[in-house]
């Protein structure tokens, strides 16, 4: 049996494919059929007694968590050669944001706001990991997220379906490249279907209740735009929908991605979320669980045991019939003949590695510097010119981490491989200027304030104060969820002392999730959001700051000024009384004793503004664009056809630099009530300083379409605002009129 990298691998048609499968199935044991839709997790790097009879007996479809090669390639080899049928086994790994090379979080990947990084980086996870054995990851997660107190957001593409299945799209493509059977595919994942991001309160596990109409809006889009596009494999969302946990719901699982959508592919549990229904309270046992499970479209079990030891029982008891059976190992089956398994399941152990290259870094480069955003840059202390300083004081415990850089999910980064910022920082100053570091706080945890006297020491000295400050990778992530989401520990208290020496202050700040920053946002000069950047943080950091580059970042998430703003993204409905700045009335203007009223009448709040303090696809870059003439070629178009929106972007500022300008629509009237803005369009553009730019949108009415009250998809006349800008708070508009 040879490599995929040392055997031309057979291309089947798809007819071939079916032959294939069916003959296989024919001579399939009802304990090996069964055994496909099983999978258990590797021992570490190690092949033990029970799992190795477990191979050989054919009760074992997949494994996961195992990415030790030689353990990976004795595994398939045992399931080639000693089992019955030699069906080879799908080895999952969380790859979520690279494997050796750490890419940024897919959260920071989003506000990139390019499909082609996050094509290239994900395409990199894969080279990496299938030179390890691996051929299946889940991912990409592309939940909606709408309430950053969640910790998976950090995992999420965002809060807007457009961007989403923008990005997803492209990340699916780069791990799955232009056939599976290639050498360097594997696999990809869509979950968690579906509504998981809208869990109750942030908690993760937690109930989501969402009106089926906005769950087909909102949080289903993009899972059926990379389910037509050919994603692989699907997995149920842990949480309870509507009442109903997803493991166990059929409407979700069979009516809508199978007779809906016509899609194929496998349908995998989450970890050990077949046993959990009886937790949930959804099924009297394991027997109930897994009936209820598989009924609803559950083809494979992660990591618990609910189909080996009952499946069997609930045939003979006519719950489960061969024919469901069947077909769902037909879908296993088909996807490890896609895969190119059949031919070419060992990996060689002689393969040259291409982790962490030249190629790889410097793409893991590029993704940091596109997806950090420039949050603040009060009198244009970025980028900071080396010329004009003499010390820079560098401080905060995430300047020189390189575990912590890599964030959530980077299981197989390498602490000693990541490069920091304090590092690079040190490259750059050479001879030119002086660095002082002081780590300030132990820990982004801290509430003590034993290193605070070091911290002030050295800002004092110094021309420019720059912190490093943020979450450590451990405060976001799966069950990683927060109440609060201000800097955590005593990183305020820190600023705040900073700020009392008088030294400018540049904040960088690493972290998994939005941030809530109004309480120090007038303490510092500046703000660059680096969000959780992996293994190359410190060059491409280093490099904005020193003017490099530009940053071009921009929000795929809406910043909250406060907690209790939750959730807050930009494309709310209107209600019946929007708020508006005029009626806004804060709670210290109240007199006392004031008659009872409703002040303003409008949906606001007496405590803070109404407002984002970072509206969704917000960045500064340190040059300037301005937004003009937007344009339509037609402002009547008739249903069926299409418009063309353009405006001109000026760079009337002093640097090159790139921009990513964004359209927006409104359906100002519908059959339901339709958000205020939608995202439907964005380019990413490159302008020297002084160039100007006409960039043109082309919109079908089908991409006007919903679904209506009736679950109807489809678009309806009548009047539209479009916007055309570089963020969703923009207000250069026109509009246009669709007619039946």
């Amino acid at each position: 049996m040879l490599s995929k990298s040392c055997q031309q691998v057979h291309e089947l048609n798809f007819s071939d494919v079916e032959s294939e499968v069916v003959t296989l199935l024919s001579r399939m044991t009802i304990e090996e059929k069964i055994g496909q839709m099983s999978q258990l997790s590797g021992d570490g790097c190690i092949v033990s007694k029970n799992l190795r009879k477990a191979v050989i007996a054919g009760h074992v479809g997949s494994i996961l968590n195992e990415v030790d090669l030689d353990t990976i390639n004795e595994l398939q080899r045992i399931a080639i050669q000693e089992s019955r049928l030699g069906i080879p086994l799908l080895i999952g790994r969380d790859v979520i944001h690279g494997f050796n090379t750490i890419f940024p979080i897919p959260l920071a990947q989003a506000a990139t706001w390019s499909p082609k990084i996050v094509e290239r980086c994900a395409k990199i996870a894969a080279i990496e990991s299938s030179n390890s054995g691996i051929n299946w990851t889940f991912a990409p997660m592309i939940d909606i997220a709408r309430d950053p107190r969640w910790g998976r957001i950090a995992e999420s593409l965002g809060e807007d379906p457009y961007l989403c299945k923008t990005l997803a799209n492209s990340m699916v493509k780069g791990f799955q490249g232009d056939s599976l059977s290639d050498t360097n595919s594997i696999a990809a994942c869509a979950k968690h279907f579906a509504g998981y991001g809208a869990s109750e309160g942030g908690k993760d596990y937690n109930t989501t209740n969402i009106p089926e109409n906005e769950l087909r809006n909102v949080y289903l889009p993009p899972f059926k735009a990379i389910a037509e596009s050919g994603v692989a494999t699907f997995m149920a969302s842990f949480s309870d929908l509507n009442g109903v946990p997803v493991t166990g719901n059929s409407w979700l699982l069979t009516t809508v991605l199978r007779d809906e959508w016509n899609y194929s592919g496998p349908v995998v549990s989450d970890w050990e979320a077949v046993p959990q229904l009886v937790i949930h309270g959804f099924a009297f046992d394991d027997y109930d669980a897994a009936g209820k499970a598989c009924t609803a479209g559950i083809d494979m079990e992660m990591a618990s045991d609910c189909y080996l030891k009952h499946m069997k029982h609930l045939m003979n008891n006519n719950v489960i019939s061969l024919d469901k059976i069947d077909s769902v190992v037909k879908r296993i089956l088909t996807l490890k003949f896609n895969l190119g398994l059949f031919e070419s399941a060992i990996t060689s152990p002689n393969q040259p590695s291409n982790s962490l290259n030249t190629d790889h870094l410097s793409i893991a480069k590029e993704a940091v510097i596109k997806s950090c955003v420039l949050l603040k840059n009060d009198n244009q202390i970025l980028p900071i010119a080396k010329s004009t300083i003499n010390t820079l004081a560098v401080i905060g415990p995430l300047a020189d981490d390189g575990y912590e850089q890599m964030g959530t999910w980077a299981f197989d980064g390498k602490e000693n491989q990541s490069h920091t910022c304090l590092n690079a920082l040190k490259e750059v100053a050479r001879n030119a200027f002086n660095i002082n570091y002081a780590v300030g706080m132990e820990t982004t945890r801290c509430n003590h304030h034993d290193g605070f006297a070091e911290a002030i020491d050295t800002a004092i000295n110094a021309d420019i104060a720059l912190m490093f400050l943020g979450e450590e990778a451990i405060l976001s992530g799966e069950a990683h969820c927060r109440s609060s989401i201000d800097l955590p520990g005593a990183q305020e208290q820190l600023i705040n002392v900073i700020h009392a020496t008088g030294t400018p202050i540049i904040l960088v700040i690493m972290a998994g999730r939005p941030i809530t920053l109004e309480k120090i946002i007038s303490k510092v000069d500046a703000i660059l959001f680096a969000w959780h950047p992996g293994t190359m943080a410190g060059p491409a950091i280093t490099d904005l700051l020193f003017g490099v580059e530009s940053p071009s970042g921009k929000l795929p998430v809406t910043f909250p000024r406060t907690v209790g703003q939750i959730p807050l993204y930009y494309a709310q409905k209107n209600s019946g009384r929007p708020p508006i700045d005029e009626k806004f009335i804060n709670i210290d203007n109240i007199k006392m004793r004031a008659p009872q009223t409703s002040f303003g009448m409008t949906a606001t709040y007496l405590d803070t503004h109404f407002s984002p303090l970072f509206p969704f696809g917000f960045g500064l870059s340190y040059s300037q664009f301005c937004y003009t003439k937007i344009k339509l070629n037609n402002k009547v178009i008739p249903m069926g056809g299409a418009v063309e929106v353009s405006a001109t972007i000026n760079n009337v500022g002093n640097y090159n630099a790139e921009e990513v300008v964004q359209l927006y629509i409104r359906d100002i009237v519908g059959n339901v009530t339709r958000p205020i803005k939608e995202l439907k369009g964005f380019q990413r553009i490159t302008l020297g300083k002084g160039e100007s730019m006409v960039v043109t949108f082309k919109l079908h009415t089908d991409e006007l379409a919903f679904y209506n009250q009736q679950m109807e998809y489809k678009p309806e006349a009548g009047l539209f605002h479009v916007w055309i800008g570089g963020d969703s708070s923009t207000t250069l508009k026109t509009e246009f009129e669709v007619t039946d």
